[in-house]
């Protein structure tokens, strides 16, 4: 219901401008609330002093909050137009202005309005029809249906309740049925999966005085894991303190899939140096005689984190700009074979762009793995928002979900977006849980993003009808 005021007062609203402004306050607050964290990794990893690490992050927050008040410019417009009409399709007008924060300068889709839902299981099962979108889509719909009992004719309320109790009943009919049938649990191939956790401070990750100990650390865990009957060991990003390929401690890594005879799935950096000198964030799978069975480059690099966007406008956060090597983003998904099946790596953030992984499922992928370190966020919420985001990704390809992180949260999500395990933050540790290897595709899987596209279309018809009976 958190959207109900704000459609309130757009609904009131004398100008474009007066929505607009609207939009970008509900925005600033929204992110504000929602990203503080990284002004706490700007000051802590970036060398920054406080008001350089708050005006960072407030630009960000201002430019996430235009979104927000494309909306409401456009909801304006639209209701100055069709009335009432206009509350009904709240839902897909909010999506389309969402999609801009997915796509535009690289896209940063943190906490889409759908993952509000992602533990209320039986509505978060739509997205197995429409994805998060389609969650988006609900969640603003109920709310103009609540707008609409505030404003609406007196005459039309009862249609508005009916209408929206109804979609709203067949939703969770729907989400109690799938979550009961439970086949995907039982269908496919078994694996027992081995999650490492190996808790490695960020301070420590690159320091050469602690590469053996870490190196150690994940072996002994690993281990550990095998013997546990482990058939997969996944580590997290960037789990080598060195780059795999060319050090010579990349032999012990090796040596322990022929050791222990499992497939092991870890993060390092990547590089080549024809026809220019290049690094890669890369996901590795050794098989069980120690041989790359396969390599996938990380496509969605993270801003700030592993490229720097308009690097020569930010000189006041020099301390931060220029500790940011420049990474070269991958090309196209990978499929990563673990013997005769297939899974696929999301590296980091890669995990909140539903469209690739949508893309690795079609390419086969049997399981998804995600693989990151958090450890840049402390305490802080982004480590949970984090994870929240990844149970969604389950949930739309009707996949079970792997996830290591380096300092937590690593854990297993099934096909329905239940938590099967999961670790603690900050804690140095293993997680052992059988999971299954499935091959059909939800309707999500096979129809993807339609339903986003759909309302960007009709946003834009309608938009386009209404300026041209204003003018």
């Amino acid at each position: 219901v958190a959207l109900t005021p704000l459609l309130i007062a757009l609904f009131g609203a004398r100008s474009l401008t007066v929505g607009f402004a609207l939009g970008v306050t509900t925005g600033v607050v929204h992110f504000a609330g929602l990203l503080p964290w990284l002004t706490t990794v700007m000051m802590e990893f970036g060398g920054l002093p406080l008001p350089a690490g708050v005006a960072l992050n407030g630009l960000l927050v201002a430019y996430l909050a235009l979104f927000p008040g494309a909306f409401g410019a456009i909801f304006v417009l639209l209701c100055r137009r069709y009335g009432e009409s206009a509350l009904w399709i709240a839902g897909p007008v909010w999506l389309s202005t969402e999609l801009g924060r997915l796509w535009l300068l690289g896209g940063f889709p943190w906490e889409l309005l759908g993952y509000s839902q992602t533990a209320v299981l039986p509505i978060a099962q739509l997205a197995s029809l429409f994805g998060v979108h389609g969650v988006t889509v609900l969640v603003v719909f109920v709310n103009g249906v609540l707008t609409l009992l505030a404003v609406g004719q007196t005459g039309r309320r009862g249609m508005a309740l009916t209408v929206g109790v109804a979609v709203l009943v067949a939703v969770v009919l729907f989400g109690t049925w799938r979550l009961s049938d439970e086949q995907l649990l039982r269908a496919g191939t078994p694996l027992r999966v081995g999650l490492v956790q190996g808790n490695v401070p960020q301070e420590d990750k690159w320091d050469p005085a602690h590469r053996m100990s870490i190196v150690q650390r994940y072996l002994e865990l690993s281990r550990r894991s095998a013997a546990a009957g482990a058939e997969l060991v996944v580590w997290p990003e960037s789990a080598t303190p060195f780059s795999f390929e060319t050090h010579s401690d990349g032999g012990l890594v090796r040596g322990l899939t022929r050791e222990t005879g499992i497939h092991l799935l870890f993060g390092s950096t990547r590089f080549e140096s024809y026809p220019t000198r290049r690094m890669f964030n890369a996901a590795f799978v050794l098989n069980p005689d120690g041989e790359t069975a396969a390599i996938y480059d990380k496509i969605h690099l993270v801003p700030f984190g592993e490229y720097v966007p308009f690097r020569s406008l930010l000189f006041f956060a020099a301390p931060l700009v220029d500790t940011v090597a420049d990474l070269t983003p991958g090309v196209d998904p990978v499929t990563l074979p673990v013997g005769s099946h297939l899974v696929s790596a999301a590296i980091c953030y890669e995990i909140i762009y539903p469209s690739l992984v949508r893309e690795s499922v079609r390419e086969g992928s049997q399981l998804l793995t995600t693989i990151t370190n958090d450890a840049w966020y402390g305490r802080s919420g982004a480590p949970q928002q984090h994870f929240q985001q990844a149970r969604m990704r389950a949930i739309e390809q009707g996949r079970f979900l792997v996830r290591a992180a380096n300092t937590g949260i690593s854990g297993v999500v099934d096909p329905y977006g239940r938590v099967v395990a999961r670790s603690a933050l900050f804690e140095t540790t293993t997680i052992n849980q059988e999971v299954r290897l499935l091959a059909d595709l939800t309707v999500y899987g096979k129809i993807g993003d339609i339903l986003a596209y759909a309302s960007a279309l009709a946003t834009l018809g309608l938009v386009f009808l209404a300026w041209r009976a204003k003018r």
